[in-house]
């Protein structure tokens, strides 16, 4: 059983892993289509005339304040239950990201975009504890007191 969970556990965060880089790509995509050509001017008074000043129309991955994505986000212990429930709260804050982008837009093609990216994410939430809830059995099966 135990080779067969952490078999399962790591095609599973695979899995994740590969779509959230997908995930990136189109929430990228559609920023390129949505600044694509837009003037200097247009951009500095939408609020991003920071961005435009370092990166042009080039999508650069920041959070909405302009913090810079970094590897430190990634908060990896090295202990299954805990890196679980680290992908569980990340998973929720992915969600509650996408809503507010939703009410923060009138575009129905970017709404339809965020709804699929954050459903996504819910999916993504229930695949998470059912192998957190896995990984928490192994172990319990383990313990000899």
């Amino acid at each position: 059983m135990h080779h067969q969970l952490v078999s399962n556990a790591k095609a599973l965060l695979t899995d994740i892993g590969t779509e959230e880089l997908a995930h990136w790509e189109i929430v990228a995509t559609m920023i390129y289509k949505l600044v694509k050509g837009v003037p200097a001017q247009q951009l500095r008074e939408a609020g991003l005339g920071a961005h435009f000043a370092e990166h042009d129309h080039a999508v650069y991955p920041a959070d909405a304040a302009g913090a810079p994505w970094t590897a430190a986000y990634i908060q990896s212990q090295g202990d299954p239950v805990a890196d679980l429930h680290e992908d569980l709260a990340a998973e929720q804050k992915a969600r509650a990201t996408y809503e507010r982008l939703i009410q923060l837009t009138d575009d129905p093609g970017i709404k339809d975009t965020l709804r699929f990216l954050r459903e996504r994410e819910v999916v993504h939430f229930q695949r998470f504890g059912e192998t957190l809830n896995d990984v928490q059995a192994c172990l319990e099966s383990k313990k000899l007191y």
